[in-house]
């Protein structure tokens, strides 16, 4: 499985939502560049971005400090937050973009999203599904950064892409977004067992090593953590497991010796 650090950017700074709620907000001092540099260091291939402002109000606000990221070579980025027409998608793959993130038009125009996965191909595009769990049990998507949806449940909302190439999905489970919380194993289980041929991402909850070991064991392809790696709350040795360009000890020691 791999970790994948998560960078929220809300007016340009980088921050937290506390269960998708938009009026508690964590900032922190970090500038989002000196986070990629820190999580660079600590091994990672890959970080996931989300442009908050967009995911809200459907403009790019934060354009500009993705791409002073993407220009960062040792990293690849999967971006989100807006995204929501071709032109969008076009764009920020031409700017050095690994993949990016469709999120509330995967669920409010699937058959248009299906066009886009078809043309820009299974690995630069990522389907994104935020879910909260009611009262049945039964996970349902929220679209436009968690204000609006509710109808369509998470199995109706993937559908719709399983037999049309879709590769990478990523599911959060909003209520425990930022909150420390723990993982929805059962969630991200019956997922694996509904739509096995899918690249499943997990996110919201990780607070720990044990709760990384746990997505891993249960099979999902990755793991988006925000909180817990932004308060430090993991060590590099309990991390090293899940980021694959991490110095092993022995290397590591043979650096400082040097």
């Amino acid at each position: 499985m791999l970790l994948m650090p998560a960078i929220d950017l809300r007016h340009g700074r980088c921050v937290r939502l506390y269960q998708g709620d938009f009026g508690a907000e964590t900032r922190y001092e970090l500038s989002p560049q000196a986070l990629l540099a820190r999580y660079c260091a600590l091994g990672a291939s890959w970080l996931h971005v989300v442009d908050l402002d967009g995911a809200r109000d459907g403009v790019a606000a934060n354009r500009p400090i993705i791409l002073a990221l993407a220009s960062q070579p040792a990293v690849s980025l999967q971006v989100g937050g807006g995204l929501r027409t071709a032109e969008a998608l076009d764009d920020l793959l031409r700017q050095g973009i690994a993949r990016v993130v469709v999120g509330s038009a995967a669920v409010e125009r699937p058959l248009e999203t299906a066009d886009w996965l078809a043309r820009l191909g299974p690995e630069r595009v990522c389907l994104a599904f935020d879910v909260r769990t009611d009262p049945h049990g039964e996970p349902r998507v929220r679209t436009r950064g968690w204000t609006a949806g509710g109808a369509v449940s998470l199995w109706q909302a993937v559908a719709p892409f399983a037999d049309r190439g879709v590769r990478h999905v990523l599911c959060t489970d909003i209520d425990r977004d930022g909150a420390l919380a723990g993982p929805n194993l059962d969630l991200y289980r019956e997922a694996l067992q509904r739509f096995p041929q899918i690249a499943w991402q997990a996110s919201g909850g990780v607070r720990d090593a044990p709760d990384l070991a746990a997505l891993a064991e249960l099979g999902v392809s990755a793991a988006v953590c925000g909180k817990a790696l932004l308060e430090q709350r993991i060590s590099s040795e309990e991390l090293r497991p899940f980021l694959p360009n991490a110095s092993s000890p022995a290397s590591t020691s043979a650096t400082a010796r040097s």
